[in-house]
């Protein structure tokens, strides 16, 4: 078995081939990071039958690199690159830092330290968190799209638009529109051209809503059985999410999410506040979740909200108590889907 430890940049890759039994380099490649250098590094590596990469912050710079290979059938495992410094650090060559090193450190902390971890491949989880990413990005273009129209429709019509305005209704207000002179007539020909982009977006908006839903029903997910969890929201927590077993805890989960109060404690006082903390993509959909089934009387969500204002707490309070609560179902709905899809036959991973 030969380890190959890479050490990535943005512009160049350095792989040394490391005998983990003596911690000997046999070899060492240099690349700049374009396709034919990755597949040149890929034919070099093949001298070497039994051969496993390490690849520093695989999850960062090194990302595109370890999904390309993992994905031509290479093992591929991810080093932290605080691991590999340590290595550097204890070495004969004490603070030196060249790529050489790095790569070599990086093979050599994968297999004597036990700090590698496998990378697994992309899957439905990366799609959902691309999709979700183009639907946020769509959804910010839309609001800017109906803000320059209603700009627009105040100086055209007296008193504008109403504030929730759709395209089929801009259309209607704009047939009644007599441009009065040549910049009237204008704003009338832009405002149309906004129309036609609203109409694009709200399509292309309903098109990636269909793609999420049936991506998520593929995957055999549980969560659009929880009350004020649809399509769209349960494809945002399994794309922010990722694999749920990364998290060996539904606290953990829940601290990422920053949907765990922080604790202020001194002397004899302690008190909790609001964490500001963590991915706010999905703080932000537990909100949402937590709003729905406060609304929804029959929802569990909803008694629960209840019981904490029984309790004293202030409904704000009562909100975050119930958002924390959501993490953690989450949690545990997501971990039992990826034991159930793991437990399949002919489950890849």
């Amino acid at each position: 078995m030969i380890l190959l430890g890479v050490d990535p940049h943005k512009s160049t890759h350095t792989a040394t081939a490391v005998e983990p039994v003596s911690n000997q380099q046999v070899g060492s490649m240099r690349i700049e990071a374009f396709l034919a250098d990755c597949r040149r590094l890929l034919a070099w590596a093949k001298r070497w039958p039994q051969r496993k990469w390490a690849v520093e912050n695989a999850n960062g710079l090194g990302r595109h690199l370890a999904q390309w290979l993992i994905a031509r059938g290479e093992s591929v495992v991810d080093v932290p690159a605080a691991a590999t410094s340590r290595v550097r650090e204890l070495s004969r060559g004490g603070r030196r830092k060249n790529d050489q090193i790095d790569a070599a450190a990086a093979a050599t902390v994968a297999y004597l330290q036990g700090e590698g971890r496998d990378l697994p491949p992309e899957d439905h989880t990366t799609a959902l968190a691309l999709l979700d990413e183009r639907r946020v990005n769509r959804a910010q273009a839309r609001v800017r799209t109906v803000n320059q129209l209603h700009a627009l429709l105040r100086d055209l019509l007296p008193g504008g638009a109403p504030t929730q305005l759709s395209a089929d209704l801009a259309a209607k207000l704009l047939r009644t529109v007599r441009p009065a002179g040549d910049i009237e007539t204008v704003r009338k020909d832009i405002a149309w051209d906004l129309v036609a982009e609203i109409r694009k977006l709200d399509k292309q908006l309903t098109d990636n809503a269909a793609r999420m839903q049936s991506l998520v029903e593929a995957s055999s997910s549980t969560l659009m059985d929880t009350p004020g969890i649809g399509p769209v929201t349960a494809a945002r927590l399994i794309g922010r999410t990722g694999r749920a077993h990364r998290f060996p805890t539904s606290a953990a989960f829940a601290n990422y999410a920053g949907a765990a109060p922080v604790e202020i404690a001194s002397a004899d006082k302690a008190r909790h506040r609001l964490s500001r903390s963590g991915d706010r993509q999905l703080n932000s959909v537990l909100h949402t979740i937590a709003v729905v089934q406060i609304r929804m009387p029959k929802s569990p969500g909803h008694a629960y909200y209840q019981r904490k204002l029984s309790e004293g707490k202030t409904p704000k309070e009562a909100k975050r108590c119930l958002k924390r609560r959501l993490a953690d179902h989450v949690w545990r709905v997501v971990i039992a889907d990826e034991r159930k899809a793991k437990s399949l036959p002919n489950h890849g991973t």
